[in-house]
């Protein structure tokens, strides 16, 4: 692989809802967004914390595209 087709992590323009977290999860491992949305709304639901700070981390640490 060389360098020029090495994927890189970066938050979707294209495919957002909030900050593009999921959308560049989605596109980075290549597979639907709705996965990665469905696994931080369910990680939500026991009371928000553990669903909420790793988005907030990946909304910090991931560059914007």
């Amino acid at each position: 692989m060389t360098v020029s087709e090495r994927k890189v992590l970066r938050r979707s323009r294209r495919n957002r809802v909030l900050a593009g977290v999921c959308g560049g999860l989605g596109e980075f491992f290549g597979i639907s967004a709705f996965w990665f949305r469905l696994a931080f709304l369910i990680l939500f639901l026991p009371g928000g914390l553990p669903g909420l700070v790793p988005y907030i981390v990946l909304w910090i640490v991931i560059p914007r595209a």
